[in-house]
């Protein structure tokens, strides 16, 4: 069993990562830290982990962990993966993993040379459904591809929220502008070559909280909007010559829709629905990492893949400085 240790006590590990880890047929859940005992002590007791920490320092030299999980605030996230790769820990660390492309490169050097895993937290790419957007694309099943079109948005304007800090990685784009690049990059197997991109920021906070942005695939375009001040809503559709996929819940399945997505033909005279009931895309996540880290024959989400994605948002962010195109 893959032994697991996770750094903090966020939100999102206590709803989706830690449950998805305890039902996980390959792992457990050995050990929480925090940089509070008493927080780590409770979270552990709760999810029926042995051990807990007062500090990250001390779960990384514990031997009874074989990787971690990081969910820390987005600006440390390659201060403490880089940490955990030293110590000799796989690393699942949560999205998005840099704010700059240029500072995964290093992660990778450091991944090779201690020969661990390393992967950015994207379920998305676990879950059947958009395997199966893959599949349904490569296929023939659209025909040509001419347009993707995507929406994700939600409403939090609390300012002690890190999403609302900008000195700990806030923003609508790097919290959730990565989905809808990511997903479709994983469906077609396509880099975008230029973007445009309107972007508002916050007065107050600083972050950004709206774009519209234009990505150019060169055989198709990407079109989509996020905020994070505006009311909760996701989307992606997928539109072809011969027809069109809408994925419902592309990104939380399960919270925003069902787990299905639908096929229209051309003339939209008849519709194809596939279901993905009762899957769970986090533990889907944890039990290949954690079969991959074992030396298994598994694909994940790589930092080479990461550096690719985060080119993107890069060029989203200095796209909304100007005017135009911006290369990737």
């Amino acid at each position: 069993m893959f032994r697991w240790g996770v750094l903090s006590t966020a939100k999102i590990g206590r709803e989706h990562l830690l449950p998805a880890i305890v039902e996980a047929e390959n792992g457990v859940l050995s050990a929480i830290a925090s940089r509070d005992l008493s927080k780590a002590r409770a979270l552990a007791d709760r999810f029926g982990a042995p051990y807990a920490f007062g500090s990250y320092d001390e779960l990384l030299a514990s031997k009874d962990i074989d990787g971690v999980y990081i969910p820390l605030p987005t600006a440390q996230h390659v201060e403490w993966t880089a940490k955990a790769i030293q110590a000799g820990k796989h690393v699942l660390v949560e999205k998005p993993l840099a704010l700059d492309a240029k500072d995964i490169p290093p992660l990778i050097k450091l991944r090779d040379a201690n020969n661990v895993l390393v992967c950015e937290a994207f379920m998305v790419v676990y879950h059947p459904q958009w395997i199966k957007v893959r599949e349904l694309i490569a296929n023939g099943a659209i025909g040509r591809l001419r347009h993707v079109q995507g929406a994700f948005s939600y409403y939090n304007v609390d300012p002690a929220n890190m999403r609302n800090q900008l000195d700990l990685g806030g923003g609508a784009l790097p919290d959730i502008g990565v989905y809808p690049t990511v997903s479709t990059r994983f469906s077609t197997g396509k880099e975008p070559l230029r973007v445009q991109a309107t972007i508002e920021r916050d007065k107050t906070f600083g972050t950004d909280i709206y774009s519209s942005i234009r990505a150019d695939f060169g055989d198709f375009e990407l079109s989509f909007y996020l905020s994070t001040q505006m009311a909760a809503r996701q989307v992606m559709v997928f539109h072809g010559e011969k027809g069109f996929i809408e994925v419902l819940s592309p990104f939380n399945a399960g919270i925003y829709d069902h787990h299905r997505i639908e096929l229209h033909n051309q003339n939209h005279s008849e519709a194809q629905v596939f279901r993905f009931p009762g899957m769970q895309q986090y533990r889907l996540e944890v039990e290949a990492f954690a079969r991959a880290a074992q030396g298994g024959k598994e694909r994940v989400f790589t930092l080479e893949e990461s550096v690719l994605n985060q080119k993107v948002i890069d060029a989203i962010f200095r796209a909304g400085e100007k005017e135009g195109w911006e290369t990737v």
